[in-house]
C-alpha cells in the first residue's frame, strides 16, 4: 500500500525517508530498488532524452525500477537545476553513480548539497572510489574484480578466470555496500543531526568479499592455485554434475552426514570409494559421480534426493526458479508487467510492505509534494534527530 504523504510503502521500515536516485546503471538501480522495497520514497531523476541500453533494447532495466517516482530534469537549464536543488534540500538521501567530478560539474556536488541540507546522506557509487590514482579511469565490473583479487580465484584450473556475471562486483561489492553505508549514516544522524558523504567503491566492496578466502589462505587452508580448493568447484562433493538430459544437479555435501546421504542417493557403496579428503582422489571421485549422474535425467535425480536432506539440488533456470514449490510458498517472485522479478528482501515481520509500481511525475509536482511533506513533519532532515542527542547550538 502506498503512503500518500511520502510516495513510499505505507508502514515500511524506511517509511518517511526521502531518497533521490540520480539516473545511473548497475548498482545504483539495485540500491534504489532495495530502498523502495523497504518503504523509502525514492525519486529517480532522469535526463530528458534517455540514451537507452547499448544493445538497442529500450527500457531493459524496467524490472529494476519498481517503487520509484521518475521525473525528468534538464540539469543544463538553470530553472531545472534550481528545482532539483530544492528537492535535494528536502531529501534524506541522495545517491549518484557518475564518474568522480561529474556531479560537481553539474552544480550538485556533495559540498553544495550539504550546504543546502546539512542532514543529507550523500551516497557516491563508483568503481574505483572518489580518490586514488585510478579514481577517474573507466572500468566495468570485471575490472574491479580483477584488481581486488577476487576474479583470479574464480573458474576452472585451466584457462582464464570466469566472470561471475555482474553479481559480485556491481551488486555484491557495489549496491549492498552502498546500502550498508547509507543506513549506517542515517543511524549516526540520529545521534549527531549531521549528514555525510558515503564513498562506495566496487573495488573496495569486492575486496571486502575476499576476506574469508584471504584468511584461509594465510592459515594454509586455501591454495593460491585456482581449481584446487574446497569451494571453487574442484572438490567432487561441492560442484555441479551434468545429467542425461544435459541439465545439472548441484552437490554441496561438505559435512560427513550430508556426504553419506549423497553417496546413498547415488546408490553407491561408501566402502568402494576412496578417501574424499585426499585431493589426489578428487579427479577419480568426480569422474565416478559424473558417470552416475549421467545415467538419469535431472528431474529423476530430483525425485531421488527429495527428502534425503543431502544438500543436493537441481540447477534451475531463471524461469524454473519462479515455479519451484519453495519459491511459490514464500511468494519469492512478483509480477512485473508480464514477467517475474524477485520480491522484496530481506523480510521484516512487522513492517514489510509492497512497493508501489513505477510511476512518472512532473518535477514541479514532486518538489511541491516533498515540501508539503517536510512542513507536515516539522522541517527537513532535523525531524530525525534523536532526543538523546547532546544539547547544543543548532547548525541549521
Amino acid at each position: 500500500m502506498q503512503d500518500e504523504a511520502t510516495g513510499g510503502v505505507h508502514g515500511g521500515p524506511l517509511s518517511g525517508i526521502r531518497v533521490i536516485e540520480m539516473e545511473a546503471i548497475g548498482p545504483l538501480l539495485h540500491a534504489g530498488l532495495m530502498l523502495a522495497d523497504l518503504g523509502a520514497d525514492v525519486v529517480r531523476i532522469v535526463r530528458p532524452i534517455s540514451m537507452g541500453a547499448d544493445d538497442g533494447i529500450d527500457d531493459a532495466n524496467a524490472g529494476m525500477l519498481r517503487g520509484r517516482t521518475e521525473i525528468t530534469a534538464d540539469l543544463a537549464k538553470t530553472e531545472d537545476l534550481a528545482k532539483v536543488r530544492r528537492l535535494i534540500s528536502r531529501a534524506d538521501v541522495l545517491m549518484e553513480g557518475s564518474r568522480p567530478g561529474t556531479m560537481e560539474k553539474l552544480g550538485l556536488g556533495s559540498e553544495i548539497c550539504l550546504q543546502d541540507n546539512p542532514g543529507l546522506i550523500y551516497g557516491r557509487m563508483s568503481g574505483w572510489g572518489q580518490k586514488g590514482p585510478m579514481a577517474r579511469e573507466a572500468g566495468h565490473d570485471l575490472n574491479y574484480l580483477a584488481l581486488s583479487g577476487a576474479l583470479e580465484q574464480l573458474g576452472p584450473a585451466s584457462g582464464p578466470p570466469s566472470p561471475p556475471l555482474n553479481y559480485v562486483g556491481n551488486f555484491g561489492g557495489g549496491s549492498m555496500f552502498l546500502l550498508v553505508g547509507v543506513l549506517a549514516a542515517l543511524h549516526e544522524r540520529e545521534r549527531t543531526g549531521r549528514g555525510q558523504v558515503v564513498d562506495t567503491a566496487m573495488v573496495d566492496g569486492a575486496s571486502s568479499l575476499t576476506a574469508l578466502v584471504r584468511s584461509w589462505q594465510h592459515a594454509g587452508r586455501w591454495s593460491a592455485r585456482r581449481g584446487t580448493n574446497l569451494l571453487d568447484g574442484s572438490a567432487p562433493f561441492y560442484r555441479a554434475y551434468e545429467c542425461a538430459d544435459h541439465r545439472y544437479m548441484a552437490v554441496g555435501a561438505l559435512e560427513d552426514v550430508y556426504y553419506d546421504r549423497f553417496v546413498f542417493g547415488l546408490g553407491l557403496d561408501p566402502a568402494s570409494l576412496p578417501n574424499r579428503w585426499d585431493q589426489s582422489n578428487w579427479d577419480d571421485l568426480s569422474e565416478h559421480f559424473g558417470r552416475t549422474f549421467a545415467t538419469h535425467d535431472r528431474d529423476a535425480w530430483v525425485d531421488v534426493f527429495d527428502g534425503l536432506n543431502a544438500c543436493v539440488t537441481p540447477v534451475l533456470t531463471l524461469h524454473e526458479a519462479t515455479l519451484h514449490d519453495h519459491a511459490i510458498q514464500r511468494t519469492a517472485f512478483v509480477d512485473a508487467g508480464g514477467f517475474s522479478m524477485p520480491s522484496a528482501a530481506p523480510r521484516l515481520d512487522s513492517s514489510q510492505g509492497a512497493a508501489p509500481p513505477r510511476r512518472n511525475d512532473e518535477l514541479d509536482a514532486t518538489v511541491s509534494r516533498w515540501e508539503i511533506a517536510s512542513e507536515h513533519h516539522g522541517g527537513n532532515s532535523t525531524r530525525h534527530r534523536s532526543t538523546r542527542m547532546a544539547v547544543g547550538p543548532q547548525t541549521w
